[in-house]
């Protein structure tokens, strides 16, 4: 463990990342409750706006009471807090919602407007507050477009007690919640007759996340709730095969006509269940065999339980919401356009334009004798991943229509253990394929990352976020989670 200090040590200040304890003195503006401001989240790529639906009084402050502030630019909102009295700003933090991914996706760039319910977790302010949301341009600029005054004393502000049906399970306590990183991880599509079935996954998946580095390392900064509400049915909706469930949270494949990106849009009742118990991060582990998940930047990351690869999905997601980190891989379709706007640096840390090569984000871990850019064997591999992905599709697609069709299960029951079978050779293939390589293991800037194939370059070869299989997050995600871990818990 020493030496995982040694390292982190030596890594995170590569990053350029200050951690300094700001000089917002929380004691003299806020007192240790929580204040939830849910708004709506209207628009399209064009054009945006929020209006409050309304102010809740929750539990305990789980943030760290010595960084109000935060110290790095990540998301594409920014949420700033100003005393309304005196105009200083008590409180700021970056955030990605579901909106800000919709508008990215084709009917967004058409002017199909949509609304979405987000909250905003603020601590209990003492005295008026006026609360700010920046959103980033496509050069990465923080503009205003929401303010609003809140009185914590006003008679609307909703103090009622929270639900009495969920089912509390304190699964690792590591000290006060304004010390540690505080993790909730809501069971999504467990029936009453499956709380059994609820802990045991509660309890595997908690293991997955503290046996990776560099969660294994600050394992004892970490507090794990696990927060159980018994759903009607088992799983969660699956649009395109025709099927839909009765469950406690609304937990949905398809989410912006991705098959296998599975989101949550029920925004008041997740928040509902999540505000039992003081949190920094939330989990939503959903009771289902089929592969899937995501992960939105400090709002939640979702992933199913009985996967193959469920593991890996775990992980990964989370270090999308929890650290902000972006997806490296490029082959797999998804529901975006220009995610990432051609000739901008990225804000997240683990992928690059490459604008200035001298200037690299992780220059000094670049491997002695490495080229920036690194001129890795990119058109083999996606030879190779082009025919695994056409395959995929169509595979997919079968299963869909027969699933539609209400084929006999097991006809569905053998496309599906056909589509594992070929997900696990590809994975093997995909691992020899880089052990081979000569840039395995070596850092640099390989191109294709962040769903482009080109003007985008990630780190290493392999990472979690690159590809399937529980491996180890590259150096840079390491450095990345570690500081995020020491925002919360130092």
């Amino acid at each position: 463990m020493k030496r995982m200090l040694l390292l982190f040590a030596l890594l995170l200040p590569l990053l350029a990342l200050a951690l300094a304890r700001d000089d917002v003195d929380f004691g003299k503006y806020f007192i240790d409750r929580t204040l939830r401001v849910d708004v709506f989240h209207t628009g399209d790529a064009r054009e945006e706006m929020f209006t409050i639906d309304r102010v809740i009084q929750e539990g305990p402050w789980a943030g760290n009471p010595r960084r109000l502030l935060v110290p790095f630019a990540l998301g594409r909102y920014l949420l700033r807090v100003r005393d309304a009295a005196s105009g200083e700003m008590i409180f700021s933090k970056g955030f990605d919602s579901y909106f800000g991914e919709y508008k990215t996706t084709e009917p967004g760039a058409n002017g199909v407007k949509k609304t979405f319910s987000e909250s905003l977790l603020i601590p209990w302010p003492k005295d008026k507050i006026r609360i700010e949301v920046l959103l980033r341009d496509r050069e990465n600029r923080p503009q205003p477009v929401f303010s609003r005054e809140i009185d914590p004393a006003d008679m609307f502000v909703v103090r009622r007690k929270p639900a009495g049906d969920v089912r509390v399970v304190e699964q690792l306590k590591s000290g006060p919640p304004a010390a540690c990183v505080d993790l909730v991880i809501l069971g999504e599509g467990y029936t009453a007759a499956e709380i059994d079935k609820f802990r045991k996954d509660l309890a595997r998946f908690s293991d997955t996340l503290l046996s990776q580095e560099p969660y294994k390392t600050f394992r004892g900064r970490f507090n794990i709730t696990g927060l159980f509400k018994a759903s009607e049915e088992s799983g969660c909706d699956e649009p395109s095969y025709g099927s839909f469930r009765n469950t406690a949270l609304g937990a949905a494949f398809d989410s912006f006509g991705s098959e296998r990106y599975m989101l949550v849009e029920d925004n008041r009742t997740w928040r509902d269940v999540a505000g039992r118990v003081p949190y920094d991060a939330v989990m939503i582990m959903v009771n289902s065999p089929r592969y899937g998940g995501g992960g939105i930047y400090n709002l939640y990351c979702t992933f199913t339980s009985d996967n193959q690869w469920h593991q890996y999905l775990c992980l990964h997601e989370f270090g999308h919401s929890f650290t902000g980190l972006a997806d490296e891989y490029y082959t797999s379709a998804v529901a975006y356009n220009e995610f990432y706007p051609a000739g901008v640096e990225p804000l997240e840390p683990n992928i690059t334009a490459l604008l200035d090569p001298q200037g690299l984000k992780w220059k000094d871990l670049v491997t002695r004798r490495t080229a920036v850019p690194t001129l890795w064997e990119k058109a083999a591999y996606e030879a190779m991943e082009k025919a695994y992905q056409k395959k995929r599709a169509e595979i997919n697609e079968r299963i869909a229509a027969a699933k539609r069709a209400n084929a006999p299960q097991a006809e569905i029951e053998a496309l599906q253990a056909q589509s594992e079978e070929m997900s696990r050779l590809n994975g093997l293939e995909i691992n020899a394929f880089f052990k081979k390589s000569r840039f395995n293991g070596k850092i640099g800037a390989f191109e294709g990352a962040g769903y482009a194939a080109n003007g985008l370059y990630r780190p290493m070869l392999d990472c979690i976020m690159f590809s399937r299989g529980l491996r180890p997050f590259c150096k840079v995600c390491q450095a990345a989670v570690a500081r995020t871990i020491r925002y919360y818990s130092e």
